[in-house]
């Protein structure tokens, strides 16, 4: 991977990228996950025997509800006793299954990598290197919105090898094993429709293993966390907007001696009639692809959820307002959109699939999420982050940490799948946005299509 100097600017889609950073996030945190995988979790081996580790005697601000929740491990433990019985020995955290279905995939773990769009971050190769340790992994994978408009689908000369969609594609299915594991989720958004994404993806022979495996999904992208209510904004160059004109509007706001712009997408229209109709056209047109749904955090969005799942939705995506972005207005970022608990709370109990996103990078916050009816949580900024730092084991250590963390915190909680956590698991000294009592969880099956 070419590697920039911080502060240089690299010609869009050229394959590199400055080193990134993550201000106000717990970037360092995330980079020492990808160098030392699970021994990060613990304390420096170093002080052992000569420091006294503790809760700090003034602990930070929460910086959000799900931050202010505490996990709280029961005294008695049926389900440990359960365990003990089938294993015919006391159970310990190595002991807890992981793996989980995930919106008609399997998975290793209840976690995606979240969607990474047309943006400069995803368009150079870090996209593909997220997407190779993705692909050995088996974790499902999205790709997000306006990549084929704006770095081309990757079957043309001149397409960008990097920015283009096959590319990601390519990068992760030859990468994956043969376990049945994992999945490819294509975004589509208004702009995406025009250039008919899905239509291209869903007759590419290249995507054929991938449906051949029950391995490809199609998500209807309505919004997301950073930017509720409007479409993907990313800075384009001159020549860059003019090529893409027809299909976006470009708006000046650096002076015209700069050279770059401001690129608007639509955010497109949606009624609840207008949610149902699309997804059901999903699963008309493209039967042997998974359909996914991805819901901004508004303040009705357990109604859009339960609009989705209703329409046969076999996953829906809520992006908390803590989510990340490439490039959105502070404005947004700082007062705009529901937090991730408050949308969990919102969100039916009894419904289908719900994944959950938004500032997730450790087991404490993801295990939280589950416990609040998730079934599994994405990895947006902690994967980019990773990936710039080892572009070829940093995911695969980031995710190695919170494996080890979410067995941990299972075990501790007496429980022994993902599907077994609830809101008995969470405490609040007042706890409004929590739901009045445990959510009701279907029975547990890894292979469950929703």
């Amino acid at each position: 991977m070419t590697v920039h100097a911080p502060g240089t600017a690299p010609a869009p889609g050229d394959g590199s990228v400055a080193r990134l950073s993550a201000p106000g996030w717990v970037e360092g945190a995330v980079r020492e996950r990808a160098r030392r995988g699970a021994a990060a979790v613990f304390p420096d081996p170093a002080g052992y025997g000569s420091v006294l580790h503790g809760a700090p005697a003034a602990p930070a601000a929460p910086a959000d509800q799900l931050d202010a929740l505490r996990l709280v491990p029961p005294v008695f433990v049926p389900h440990r006793l359960e365990r003990m019985l089938e294993l015919g020995e006391e159970p310990l955290p190595q002991h807890v299954e992981l793996e989980t279905g995930i919106g008609g995939f399997r998975a290793p773990l209840p976690v995606y990598v979240s969607a990474f769009g047309s943006t400069r971050v995803a368009a150079s190769d870090l996209g593909t290197a997220v997407a190779r340790q993705a692909g050995r992994l088996g974790v499902p994978m999205v790709i997000g919105e306006n990549v084929v408009p704006v770095g081309g689908y990757g079957r043309l000369d001149g397409e960008r090898a990097h920015g283009s969609l096959l590319a990601r594609i390519t990068a992760y299915r030859e990468a994956a094993r043969d376990t049945g594991l994992g999945g490819v989720v294509v975004q589509q958004s208004t702009q995406d429709a025009d250039a008919e994404v899905w239509n291209l993806v869903y007759s590419d022979p290249t995507a054929s293993g991938l449906l051949d495996e029950g391995r490809l999904a199609f998500e209807l992208k309505v919004g997301q966390g950073a930017k509720p209510g409007l479409g993907g904004l990313t800075l384009l160059s001159r020549s860059d907007a003019a090529r893409l004109a027809e299909q976006y509007r470009s708006e000046e706001l650096y002076g015209p001696g700069s050279d770059t712009v401001l690129r608007h997408g639509t955010p497109g229209t949606f009624t609840e009639e207008i949610l149902r109709q699309q997804v059901r056209l999903m699963r008309n047109n493209y039967p042997r692809a998974r359909v996914w749904v991805k819901l901004p955090p508004g303040r009705d969005v357990g109604e859009a959820a339960r609009t989705a799942w209703e329409a046969g939705a076999d996953a829906v995506t809520v992006d908390g307002a803590e989510g990340g972005s490439g490039w959105a207005p502070t404005a947004f970022l700082d007062q705009v959109g529901l937090p991730l608990a408050e949308c969990l709370s919102r969100v039916p109990a009894r419904g289908g699939a719900l994944l959950a996103s938004g500032r997730m990078w450790e087991g404490g916050r993801a295990v939280k999420c589950l416990a609040l009816g998730a079934r599994a949580v994405g990895l947006g900024r902690a994967a980019l982050l990773a990936a710039d730092e080892d572009p070829e084991e940093g995911l695969v250590r980031l995710l190695d940490a919170l494996a080890l963390e979410l067995r941990l915190l299972l075990s501790a909680l007496g429980k022994y799948r993902p599907g077994d956590l609830a809101a008995e698991d969470l405490w609040l000294p007042q706890p409004p946005f929590l739901p009045a009592q445990a959510p009701a969880f279907p029975p547990y099956d890894p292979f469950t299509t929703r």
